[in-house]
């Protein structure tokens, strides 16, 4: 059995899911699924970061979450294919989850389907405060707004980056680098440890 987990991920499994699960090394760049494939695992972060990220109507790449620490491909769990590509930008190491092992204790363990009702209203929360975030017209503000419901104690790891952030953003990188950079010049905000902090 796969022991060696977070207490988030002993709480919320069950045993049967445990058994199946295996712990991976990613190394930046793997390229975890791509959209229109069979979705065969979903994947939990412990460390690194991971975008889920699908193709623009110009080819660009539009980033639908940014993740450091939680699930990646659930929402695929009961898809024929997967809808984005699941990127690595960062080293990471990740627990890889065998879906059909998901679907089994969905339909056999009603415990374990409460706490996975639990797991996913939580996850709606956190994607309404980014909606609620994109929505503000001003940079300076999201970067505010993130930091306030994100962050802790005033501090933002910033993980792979102020490039990586940008995206997250809906800006470009240039943008942000400035909007830092002015913020920064203005006294509000300093970067440390690779954390940005508000004074």
């Amino acid at each position: 059995m796969f022991t060696n987990c977070t207490p988030e991920l002993a709480r919320l499994l069950p045993n049967t899911v445990l058994m199946q699960c295996q712990e991976i090394q990613a190394s930046k760049g793997t390229r975890l699924f791509t959209t229109g494939e069979k979705p065969s695992h979903m994947f939990f972060v412990l460390t690194g970061e991971v975008v889920l990220e699908r193709p623009g109507s110009k080819g660009e790449l539009v980033v639908l979450q940014r993740v450091r620490q939680g699930f990646i491909g659930e929402a695929s769990l009961n898809s024929e294919r997967y809808h984005c590509h699941g990127l690595v930008i960062s080293a990471s190491r990740l627990v890889q989850i065998p879906v059909h092992a998901i679907r089994a204790a969905l339909e056999t363990d009603p415990a374990f389907a409460g706490r996975w009702i639990h797991m996913l209203s939580q996850e709606l929360k956190r994607l309404r405060l980014q909606c609620e975030r994109l929505a503000l017209p001003r940079l300076q503000d999201r970067l505010l707004h993130l930091v306030e419901t994100e962050g802790a104690e005033g501090r933002y790891p910033l993980g792979a980056g102020l490039k990586s952030l940008s995206a997250q953003l809906g800006v470009t990188h240039e943008a942000l680098y400035r909007c830092v950079a002015l913020m920064e010049k203005q006294g509000l905000i300093h970067r440390s440890q690779g954390d940005l902090c508000f004074l």
